[in-house]
Order: C-alpha cells, then structure tokens, then sequence
C-alpha cells in the first residue's frame, strides 16, 4: 500500500478516535482499542515508506507487538526513535484486546491508552510523518 493510501486510513481512525473520545470513552473503549492500534501502524507503515525501508507490499500486522521476541525478527534494521516507537506501540497493543474484547474498563485505563498513542503520533511528527487531525 502507498503513503496516500495509509493517509487515509489514518485520518479515518483519528477521527474516530475523536468521536469516540467526544462519545464518551467507556461507551467506545472498543474503537478506540482497534483504531489507536490500527492508526499505530498506519503511522509506522508511512514512516517506514517515507525512508525506504520496507518494500510497498509489506504489510505491518498488530499482532506483532504482543511478544518483543517477534518485534525484534520483524524489525531487525534501524531507524530513528526505533526504541521508543517500537516500545509505544507495544504497550498500546498489550491493551488492544483488553479494551476490544474484555469487560468494560475504567475510563483511567483508557486514558491511558490515548496518553500513549499520543506519546507515538508525537514522536512520528519529531521524525517527519506529517499527521492530520
């Protein structure tokens, strides 16, 4: 898929994530679980495209940062804020599924989760990915 194309799924789960947060965060902690992770590697996808660094049929799957075993085969190579991207959205995965697929969370917890899916659209803005809201 090309850096367009990625865009626009981007955009599309940021605003979903702002309707959600608008909606009420423990009415939709299930969207916002999928898109904050969704939009995580629609955000590493872009950059990686941006510097070259993977081939436009590579896919990057969500699944890939429940185990830091599996995120080291998969991305073997440099980059820049490699740690604290890579980091980031392995904690932002290790809640998908509780947010997705669990009983209803305190909104903390939730909080928590936009903090730091923040946290990464701010570092991947610090290396050149341009993200609108």
């Amino acid at each position: 898929m090309n850096i367009a194309k990625h865009d626009e799924r981007l955009k599309e789960s940021l605003e979903v994530i702002d309707e959600s947060i608008t909606k009420g965060l423990t009415k939709r902690q299930r969207t916002i679980g999928f898109n904050c992770s969704a939009a995580a590697c629609d955000l590493l996808e872009i950059f990686f495209h941006m510097n070259n660094l993977i081939d436009p049929g590579f896919v990057i799957k969500h699944e890939w940062f429940k185990s830091k075993n599996r995120i080291k085969e998969k991305f073997p190579f440099q980059f820049l804020k490699k740690e604290e991207i890579l980091t980031l959205m392995k904690e932002i995965e290790d809640k998908r599924n509780e947010l997705c697929y669990g009983i209803p969370k305190e909104e903390k917890i939730i909080k928590e989760v936009l903090i730091k899916f923040n946290e990464l659209k701010q570092l991947f803005k610090d290396v050149g990915v341009k993200v609108e809201t």
